[in-house]
């Protein structure tokens, strides 16, 4: 990791367009996760937007979200 600042980021999550900052790395795993789930961006955000807790922001659902799917995806394989 850079240990780069978090970037703020556009999302449009159900018409509404929203932002998020993360570290270049997570958006990148982010972007990845998209893609292999062929989802667009904007609604797998949506879709982790609506599964997480009313105490959790958007951009710690996400972090968690790629920390999970690359946790089980190594598990899965080994």
């Amino acid at each position: 990791m850079t240990g780069a600042r978090p970037v703020k980021r556009s999302l449009t999550l159900r018409g509404h367009r929203t932002s998020v900052s993360l570290e270049d790395e997570f958006w990148q795993a982010f972007r990845e996760i998209a893609e292999e789930k062929s989802m667009a961006l904007n609604v797998l955000a949506a879709e982790i937007d609506a599964g997480r807790g009313i105490e959790t922001g958007l951009a710690t659902a996400i972090r968690l979200y790629v920390l999970a799917y690359y946790k089980d995806r190594t598990l899965s394989n080994g």
